[in-house]
């Protein structure tokens, strides 16, 4: 039986969120009031539908009760956002997750029990602040508080170097992840592998502590 997901609202990270899921051959249900853009959809996801999101005996009718996810992406519509995040932990959906529009969104949304709020314009605006600044760091993922997951590409500095080597746990306080070479990704290398210029490193710390090794590369 295929995964079922729910995205409800399809504007630009919404219906990116559905079509990446549908790609994934993934059952999904698109769900917005806007009936022109439930048409854009209607062909990409497996149902779409216009609805107000807000109202329970709607809803319950789409039979949302059966689906394991549910991405509420409403755009502008801050109060329509949370009560339909209200609604669903109501009617027992067990992952949500909530674009945010603002810090209070966010606040009001953990209140009432989002399992992940996301900001999707200031996380993508970070991911790309590092790499217009690093001459190193290929792309950036904050994963919590205390850890970032970032590519960083080999250079000159440390190609022909072994993992061993680099001691970047007892020196940086980092873990490289994974290893991608050319087309080819080795997880958990061995601490003999030996870098090639252009190897490109997936590393997990601190941000402090990524940045301090990226500099030093």
């Amino acid at each position: 039986m295929k995964r079922q997901f729910a995205v409800i609202g399809l504007g630009r990270f919404g219906g990116s969120m559905c079509k990446a899921l549908s790609d994934q051959g993934l059952e999904v249900l698109a769900i917005d009031v806007d009936e022109e853009r439930v048409n854009e959809y209607a062909s990409i996801a497996t149902h779409a539908v216009v609805a107000d999101s807000t109202d329970e005996a709607v809803m319950k009718s789409l039979g949302i009760r059966n689906v394991e996810h549910v991405i509420v992406a409403i755009g502008e519509n801050i109060q329509a956002s949370i009560l339909t995040t209200l609604l669903l932990k109501e009617i027992g959906i067990e992952k949500i997750t909530v674009k945010a529009q603002n810090d209070y969104h966010e606040k009001v949304l953990v209140k009432i029990g989002a399992n992940r709020i996301i900001h999707p314009e200031r996380d993508m605006g970070v991911r790309i602040a590092h790499q217009v600044v690093s001459k190193n760091i290929l792309d950036y993922l904050e994963i919590s508080n205390e850890y970032t997951v970032a590519e960083v590409s080999v250079t000159d500095e440390i190609s022909g170097k072994t993992i061993r080597e680099l001691n970047l746990r007892a020196t940086y306080g980092c873990n490289i992840v994974a290893m991608k070479r050319n087309e080819n990704i080795l997880v958990s290398p061995s601490a003999d592998q030996q870098l090639s210029l252009h190897d490109v490193l997936i590393m997990i710390g601190a941000e402090r502590d990524l940045a301090r090794f990226e500099n030093s590369i």
